[in-house]
């Protein structure tokens, strides 16, 4: 169920409902954890329950239980994001804690979900391996740029992903070939469940050169975007032969401000949070940028930002 839906919602749950239908999950359970500092915005309103499973295992335990009892479940671990300013009822999962990468025969490498693509990359580089360049600066975790088929002008996660292990709602655990995941702009079009891992085919490189890509295409978006603020990475899609940055920019919207989040003066497709922004500010300055944008060129702008939660 899409947290943000204007669908029946559940009936209130107190600790002791909790403590119920949680028996036996063996991670992190917390109530009313604000999710500020598990997206990359650093806004969001609070979680009912925010849990972050031990293993697989919990994670099947808390799936069938959330299905059992009809609660809506939600993953956190994305770049583009945006949790609405009441957070999100039901249970939020975190994958903090499926960090494991290994490297295989035939120069592939295998990450759990809630590895960070940087400290993927910095793996990969380690080891003379290239094929993940085009990440560098990104900083989800890999379920999350799997499920958004993240890229930048590089490359994108199409690209490198052999396989792609799913625990699905009825929590069976799914190794599902790239061949068989249609991938689009910013989205893998996969079944239903939660992205636990993937294995990444690479390819042999020159330890020197692999780092410097690297270091080299790093320095280029700090250049060029606005990578020390908190933001949710670009906001927009870019409409067929044009540019939502762009076109923002031509609109005369760099830098203009609804509390604080700002639409980016270095890259006109960011908004950033440059101090305390709430959601409700970050909505309110998308819907001002689509309207004027609208009226200067006639495209209506489609978003890239995924809006989650209740206001």
């Amino acid at each position: 169920m899409e947290p943000g839906a204007k669908s029946k919602q559940p009936p209130a749950r107190n600790k002791k409902d909790w403590a119920r239908i949680l028996q036996g999950v063996r991670g992190t359970v917390s109530y009313g954890a604000s999710l500020q500092s598990y997206t990359s915005f650093r806004i969001g309103g609070p979680a009912e329950v925010l849990i972050e499973p031990a293993d697989v295992e919990d994670l099947r335990r808390v799936m069938a239980q959330a299905r059992a009892e009809n609660i809506p479940t939600f993953v956190v671990g994305g770049t583009n994001l945006l949790i609405r300013d009441g957070g999100i009822s039901g249970i939020v999962v975190s994958l903090k804690k499926f960090k494991a990468i290994r490297q295989e025969p035939g120069h592939v490498l295998y990450a759990e979900g809630g590895v960070g693509m940087p400290t993927l990359i910095g793996y990969a580089v380690r080891r003379s391996l290239t094929g993940l360049e085009w990440g560098a600066g990104i900083p989800g975790t890999v379920a999350g740029c799997v499920v958004m088929n993240a890229g930048t002008r590089l490359g994108e996660m199409k690209d490198s992903v052999k396989a792609v292990r799913l625990l699905d709602l009825r929590g069976r655990m799914r190794d599902i070939p790239a061949a068989d995941i249609p991938f689009s702009y910013r989205r893998a079009h996969l079944p239903r469940g939660i992205v636990v891992g993937v294995w990444l085919q690479l390819k042999p490189g020159e330890h020197g050169r692999v780092e410097k890509t690297v270091k080299e295409y790093l320095q280029y978006r700090k250049d060029t975007q606005p990578l020390t603020l908190p933001s949710a990475g670009c906001v927009f899609k870019n409409p067929p032969h044009d540019s939502a940055g762009r076109l923002v920019e031509a609109a005369g919207l760099k830098g203009v401000r609804v509390g604080d989040a700002q639409v980016s003066e270095k890259h006109a497709n960011f908004v950033v949070n440059v101090g305390h922004a709430r959601a409700g500010d970050v909505v309110t300055l998308i819907k001002k940028v689509r309207a004027a944008v609208k009226k200067q060129s006639g495209i209506t702008l489609e978003l890239e930002l995924k809006v989650v939660g209740q206001a």
